[in-house]
């Protein structure tokens, strides 16, 4: 056991001293995460809420109903700014848009409005993809609106008695929209009586199933994996993808190293030694697997202590992070046979690497990925080690459900370790 440490302390050192490949196993995967986590944080504002500017020139009640329901909403981060303003910082990037709710609206908004309530939305050219996403959380805060209408009595007779007041301030617009003022005037007439009715059980009874009908069915709201529903920024989605480059950079490494080794005659010198072939590869191993981890956990602790990225959950952390090693350690074997000189391996294991990366998430968050391309990503093995390291930091995955990201990868590493030290060992005699 201590000639396999001696093997393994020799290549670590080797590695330390490239000041270069240092640079490409520690310094680009961090790079590569806070340049990702960075652009991906200002593409719409997803994981922080969207910065949207509300106008309220009509300063009704209705409106400030309106502008206090927006600002429930989590999706979006709302704050109260003057027309002029609003447009010149829409206009240099630094909101996602602007909601302009113009003078009368509080006499066209809600049920028998006088007039068709009118809103303008602002929006950056550059931030098109959220135009849809804020008309659809405008409109829910405008129907949650209406909805508290027909659910409090003496709010739904103020919109009714001012509409009719203003089809009846219009004799020639009051004479053919005669039935809409006998409707409204009904209407009004019920909500009256509603106020009149006795408070005996049968009445509130009563009063009570139509409340319940007006206000629709009850709604039991169930939470998902708590707080790990989705991830709280776009570092905890970068961050796994750098794990990955950290790994890619390592296995290239160490590939490349072993081909030295044969090429400059430095294996043969070991075989003549006392040293058995498993001694070597057994060295190797463990150097790969110790830089390997070494790198995540170093890289894990910058995005905790700077980024914010959640790993309280350390044991299930940690179990992905392991088997994502163990996986690339086999890679890392098998790419070193499929070459004869270092430029070919060199060349080979980026090139494989790279598309593995590309295809499992290392380029385009996973999260953010469309269809067809988490399809593909699932033979890359950059995939299921992203997923694995997700699925402990915000998925909220469950031993059960994590079995699947790590037995993909314990398998994978396994075979490609194999079909590598059978090429060698057939390829050394």
């Amino acid at each position: 056991m201590n000639t396999v440490i001696t093997l393994a302390t020799k290549d670590l050192r080797l590695l330390l001293r490239d000041k270069a490949t240092t640079f490409w196993v520690i310094g680009f995967p961090l790079l590569m995460a806070v340049f990702f986590g960075s652009v991906f944080s200002g593409m719409g504002d997803s994981m922080s809420g969207m910065r949207l500017i509300l106008v309220d020139q009509d300063q009704s009640e209705s409106s400030i109903q309106f502008v206090e329901e927006l600002g429930k909403s989590t999706a979006l981060r709302t704050v109260a700014l003057p027309l002029d303003s609003a447009q010149q910082r829409v206009r240099i990037g630094k909101a996602s848009a602007y909601l302009l709710i113009p003078k009368g609206y509080g006499t066209a908004q809600g049920f028998g409005g006088s007039a068709k309530a009118k809103l303008e939305l602002g929006i950056d050219p550059a931030r098109q993809v959220e135009r849809g996403y804020l008309q659809g959380i405008i409109m829910q805060s405008y129907f949650a609106l209406l909805q508290r209408q027909f659910t409090d009595p003496a709010l739904m007779k103020k919109h009714l008695r001012a509409s009719l007041d203003s089809l009846r301030a219009d004799g020639e617009t009051a004479n053919e929209l005669g039935p809409l003022t006998s409707f409204l005037g009904s209407m009004d007439q019920f909500y009256s009586w509603l106020d009149t009715v006795p408070k005996t059980t049968a009445a509130d009874s009563a009063a009570a199933g139509n409340d319940a009908f007006m206000s629709g069915p009850e709604l039991d709201i169930v939470p998902m994996t708590a707080d790990r529903a989705f991830p709280k920024s776009s570092y905890e989605i970068t961050f796994p993808s750098s794990l990955m480059w950290a790994l890619i950079a390592v296995t290239a490494a160490f590939a490349v190293s072993i081909v030295q080794e044969r090429t400059r005659g430095t294996f043969l010198r070991l075989r003549i030694a006392p040293l058995t072939r498993t001694h070597i590869l057994a060295g190797k191993g463990i150097a790969c697997f110790a830089s390997s981890l070494v790198v995540c956990i170093l890289l894990l602790i910058v995005g905790g202590l700077v980024f914010k990225v959640r790993l309280d959950n350390t044991i299930m952390l940690l179990t992905a992070v392991l088997c994502s090693v163990f996986c690339f350690c086999g890679l890392m074997m098998l790419i070193s046979v499929m070459g004869k000189t270092e430029q070919a391996v060199g060349g080979i294991s980026w090139a494989v690497l790279l598309v593995f990366s590309m295809t499992g998430g290392g380029m385009i968050p996973l999260a953010v990925m469309p269809g067809w391309m988490r399809t593909i990503s699932n033979f890359s093995p950059v995939k299921w080690g992203i997923y694995s390291v997700e699925g402990a930091i915000w998925r909220g995955f469950s031993w059960g459900e994590m079995m699947l990201p790590l037995g993909v990868l314990i398998a994978i590493g396994l075979v490609t370790f194999t079909i590598g030290v059978t090429i060698l060992a057939r390829t050394d005699n």
